[in-house]
Order: C-alpha cells, then sequence, then structure tokens
C-alpha cells in the first residue's frame, strides 16, 4: 500500500515515520511531503532515503492514505481537494466536529469508521482528549458514565517544538537571573503554570476545554456531562489528567481497577506507596495511557478519582493516527 505524510517534517510528522516504521502496515512507497522550505531534505525510512517533496506540486492519487500531520490551516486548504483522491486521516482539529467526519479512537469507537465514506476523511481527536477517553471507554461500558470532571496538565510540546524551545531558554534565563521574554505563551511558562490553552471561547471557557466536552460526547457518549479545565505547563513530553468520574451505577474500586488493568491500551501503575504512581516523564516514549491514584471520591458514593498520563506525541497525536490506518485496512481495504 502506498501511504503519504503530508507535514513530514515537523513534530508528529516525523513521530509518525518513526510510528510507520515499527507499523504492521506494508508500505510499498512512502511520500514525504512539506512546504516549499523542506523540499529535498532527505529523511530515513526502513533503510531507504526518501526526499521531501512540495505540497504546492504533490499529486495526492499517489498514496491510497494519507496522513495530514501539518495543522489546521493547511488541512483546510488541501483536505478537500486531497481526499477527492485518497483517504485522509488528519491530525488537526479542523474537521472534528464535521458531524459526516469520524473522529476515531480505535480502542473506543473503531466501529465508526465505517462513516468515512462519506467525506472520505477521518479526523485524530484532540490529545488530551485520547488519553482521557482511553481510560473512560471500559468503565463506561460496566457503569454507565454520568459526569466527568478533569483537570490537565499539558506539556509543552503539545504546542510545538518552537514552544519547547521556549521553554528551555527560559529555563536557562531564569536560572541565570536574566530577563525572560513569552513569544509562544501568554506568560512566563518556565518554574510556572499558565490555566489557558487556546483561544477563549464562551462563558469564560477555553477553546481546548470546550474540545475535551464536546470530542467526548462524540466519541463516547452524547450523554455525558463533563466540564474541563485545562493548563499548560512546564513539562517537554506527555499529557496528565486528574480525572473524577461519577457514574450511574455502583461499583467496587477493586472490580475498577481489574476492568482497566484489562482494558486495550492501558497499563494500571497503582501501588498505594512512595512512587507507586505514574509521572510525564516515565510516560515518554511509551504508546500506553497509564492509570495510577485510582480511588473513590469520598464525597460521592457513585464517583471516583483517577491520575491518566500519556506521551501527547504518541497516543494523543502520530500513535492515534497510526493505529486508525491499521483498522481501517484490516477492517474496511
Amino acid at each position: 500500500m502506498n501511504l503519504a505524510i503530508i507535514g513530514a517534517t515537523g513534530n508528529v510528522g516525523r513521530k509518525t515515520i518513526e510510528i510507520l516504521e515499527k507499523s504492521k502496515i506494508e508500505v510499498s512507497k512512502l511520500f514525504l511531503v512539506a512546504s516549499e522550505k523542506s523540499v529535498g531534505k532527505k529523511i530515513n525510512f526502513k533503510g531507504n532515503q526518501i526526499e521531501v517533496q512540495n505540497l504546492e506540486k504533490y499529486d495526492f492519487s499517489s498514496a491510497q492514505i494519507t496522513f495530514f500531520a501539518a495543522g489546521s490551516k493547511i488541512a483546510e486548504k488541501w483536505v478537500p481537494s486531497a481526499s477527492k483522491k485518497t483517504i485522509v486521516i488528519d491530525n488537526s482539529k479542523f474537521f472534528r466536529m464535521d458531524q459526516d467526519v469520524p473522529l476515531i479512537v480505535p480502542e473506543v469507537n473503531s466501529d465508526q469508521l465505517t462513516m468515512y465514506k462519506k467525506k472520505n476523511i477521518i479526523a485524530n481527536p484532540n490529545c488530551s482528549t485520547i488519553q482521557m477517553v482511553v481510560a473512560l471507554k471500559p468503565l463506561h461500558d460496566h457503569f454507565n458514565i454520568k459526569r466527568v470532571i478533569v483537570s490537565t496538565y499539558q506539556s509543552v510540546s503539545g504546542a510545538g517544538k518552537a514552544p519547547m524551545d521556549e521553554l528551555l531558554d527560559q529555563s536557562k534565563n531564569y536560572l541565570s537571573g536574566k530577563n525572560i521574554k513569552s513569544k509562544n505563551f501568554t506568560k512566563q511558562i518556565a518554574f510556572n503554570l499558565i490555566p489557558h490553552i487556546d483561544d477563549f471561547v464562551d462563558a469564560g471557557y477555553t477553546r481546548e476545554e470546550w474540545k475535551m466536552e464536546h470530542e467526548t460526547k462524540k466519541i463516547l457518549d452524547p450523554n455525558i456531562k463533563l466540564t474541563a479545565t485545562c493548563v499548560r505547563v512546564p513539562v517537554m513530553i506527555s499529557h496528565s489528567e486528574s480525572i473524577n468520574v461519577e457514574f450511574e451505577k455502583n461499583f467496587d474500586i477493586e472490580k475498577v481497577k481489574d476492568i482497566l488493568s484489562k482494558a486495550p491500551g492501558c497499563k494500571v501503575l497503582d501501588e498505594r506507596k512512595d512512587g507507586g504512581y505514574i509521572t510525564p516523564l516515565e510516560a515518554e516514549n511509551s504508546p500506553l495511557t497509564f492509570i495510577s491514584r485510582i480511588r473513590k471520591d469520598n464525597s460521592n458514593d457513585k464517583a471516583l478519582n483517577m491520575w491518566v498520563v500519556s506521551d501527547n506525541l504518541l497516543k494523543g497525536a502520530a500513535l492515534n493516527t497510526i493505529q486508525i490506518a491499521e483498522t481501517l485496512i484490516k477492517k474496511l481495504l
């Protein structure tokens, strides 16, 4: 099968290449595509050097499946025409809430993949939504989730390479007693927290918080009530989430742990002792969604708290898109 990656030289594009190398997908030919400034660069894939092509001149009929890893503006401009010639798996936010485009996390709602035929487009959800619904799905199947309250602690890599560089530069300047300037964040990110991700929308919420609410309803269940507070933290990679889940049914905490331990894509690391939990640093480079600090909510008999951590560049982006492709090829192509 011929595949293509648009935005091949960016953070998510390069991760997509890396994961594709380890994938079960048999790639006949891989096309790497980016903006004009990256044209001519060579990237290694399975021992071969592949030259990056110009997006403006690329023929989308060259590949059966095309991964878009280049952001919303590129998706808005190119996906509609590309989808007439190739199946598009888009990592941006642009098509996520389109009712004719499936929003897919393979462990959660692969049954909705058949919808792709409406527009030949499949959307990859927001990184913070993906890891949350991977943990919520098995619990919803058993206990029927009524309400979710989530606070996120999101790494700077979720905003791109420039913000990652800014955290490093600001940290060095802070420790050296130098003046700090913020270019990619509204305030200093080094040694600080910023309770603001993406633009502000209705009622004081940010778009990141809006995404978590509405994407979860589309992926998992429209009847789930959800409220989110999304915070940018001075961590390079991996998003963390403190999640409070209220069920319709009664539950047993050991049963919850057992269910999550057996759930696809999940790993429970929950020892009630010093260090018996996962941190962002430890989740880095793992394809799994880690779940720790599982405990009953003492204020609500039908609720629990848990700590969920995952590498946002892997399961939160590139890995999920490759898993979508693997599932699509196995079930529908």
